[in-house]
């Protein structure tokens, strides 16, 4: 099927490729039309009209409130379905008679932007799916820490850093600074957010794994290339509805100076803390309130979402393997390149979605990758990201 893109307008000028293109397009709908059940949403739906419609609907005025509630988000989510529906299952008549009327040529041109707007709604309806999960909707733990190569890594994550800050503020999130540690020489060895906003988890949850970087290290006289590596880890904040059981036993917990390039916001008494999860490995920090006792209760939400999430990916993967499905979730695995030496390019190891423009990724330009990571992991189809190899 032609690419199209929402900033672009595929112009047809064959009719037979048009009409195929809009049959294999709606052989894809059907199937999302399919795996979301639209037709058994639209059934529960019509009962409960029909519920409402009895005379005793309001007799008890809780259940009816809560039923009121339910046909309003099932509404919600079925009606740009049916719509699209509509226009899809006409498109074929269409074809013919918009041809009909106006000629091959200007007709084509009209077609295809009719075709392109059902293309992007039906984008749009895809990354609304893959927004469904039970904690899309919280507000995000990131973590970007430095990988081996001391100085190189510590500047990449800091790049890294700064890319998501843009990212943020050109998405209207607010992030806050939780922890912050600086490199000997330059750069970060780790820092964590909590980024507050509408689905924060839900769409940078596909940054969890590494990020390689290949390019001329400022920091190397001979102007060698370097490859330089830094992990992602994303975990949902999680609320007190949700039981994460640590045991006293389990935890070393170290208080510390704070330090950091956090200004006002990062205290300088000993009241930051570290807790290290030791039957994992897995170490929180939190320095960004004076008081220890809250530093304290930040670094354990931090930590449970972080266990949180690793028993969510295990279920998963035992889920998948029993259903005969293999998908890769290791937090060790390579999921983007980006390439500022000998070419440019920025690269996405499980979508293939890539950009020549690395400066502007590297300015908070995320959103074709984010998108294209919900839009592939909505229909199914994500490639496995690859085993870190440092060659050039």
């Amino acid at each position: 099927m032609a690419d199209l893109k929402a900033t672009e307008i595929y112009i047809y000028h064959n009719q037979h490729e048009l009409e195929k293109d809009s049959r294999d397009f709606k052989d894809q709908f059907l199937k999302h039309w399919s795996k979301n059940k639209i037709d058994a949403l639209r059934d529960e739906l019509a009962d409960m009209e029909h519920r409402m419609s009895q005379s005793d609907f309001w007799n008890d005025a809780d259940v009816a409130r809560d039923i009121s509630r339910q046909k309003s988000a099932l509404e919600k989510k079925t009606q740009p379905w049916v719509e699209l529906k509509a226009e899809v299952d006409d498109f074929a008549d269409l074809i013919v008679l918009t041809i009909e009327e106006l000629g091959q040529s200007e007709g084509l041109q009209s077609l295809s932007k009719d075709f392109n707007r059902m293309n992007q709604k039906f984008e749009d309806l895809q990354l609304a799916e893959a927004l469904l999960g039970e904690d899309d909707g919280r507000n995000a733990i990131i973590t970007i820490s430095s990988g081996a190569g001391g100085t190189e890594s510590q500047d990449w994550t800091s790049m890294l850093f700064r890319m998501y800050s843009r990212w943020f503020d050109k998405n209207d999130y607010d992030a806050a600074i939780l922890d912050i540690q600086e490199g000997e020489e330059a750069g970060l060895k780790t820092v964590s957010l909590l980024v507050k906003g509408e689905n924060a988890f839900g769409y940078l949850k596909g940054e969890n794994g590494i990020h390689r970087l290949v390019r001329i290290s400022p920091f190397d006289s001979n102007k060698r290339r370097h490859t330089s590596f830094a992990s992602v880890h994303v975990a949902p904040e999680l609320d007190d509805s949700v039981n994460v059981n640590i045991e006293d036993k389990d935890i070393r917990i170290d208080t510390y100076r704070a330090s950091g390039a956090g200004g006002q916001h990062i205290n300088k008494t000993d009241s930051a803390v570290r807790i290290t999860h030791i039957p994992t490995g897995i170490v929180v920090q939190c320095q960004n309130e004076r008081s220890q006792h809250k530093n304290k209760d930040q670094a354990m939400k931090m930590l449970k979402a972080r266990l949180y999430e690793i028993e969510k990916a295990k279920q998963e993967s035992e889920a998948e393997t029993k259903a005969g499905e293999k998908r890769d979730v290791a937090w060790g695995s390579q999921i983007r390149s980006y390439v500022m030496h000998p070419y440019k390019m920025v690269k996405d190891l499980r979508t293939g979605e890539q950009t020549s423009d690395v400066d502007s990724v590297m300015d908070g330009e995320l959103d074709p990758f984010v998108n294209s990571y919900l839009k592939n992991l909505s229909a199914g189809t994500l490639g496995k990201a690859t085993d870190i190899d440092d060659d050039d």
